[in-house]
């Protein structure tokens, strides 16, 4: 997801392209450890 949100802001030049980009790179990839708790406990 960074690779792309680069991508974008270096051909555009949108300031907010890269401030999402800093935003994504600061967070845990919590959505993808969700899914995987849910799946873990939703073993009926």
């Amino acid at each position: 997801m960074i690779d792309l949100t680069w991508k974008v802001f270096s051909e555009t030049g949108n300031i907010e392209t890269y401030l999402l980009m800093k935003e994504l790179e600061t967070q845990p990839d919590a959505g993808e450890d969700n899914e995987i708790d849910t799946a873990m406990t939703n073993n009926d």
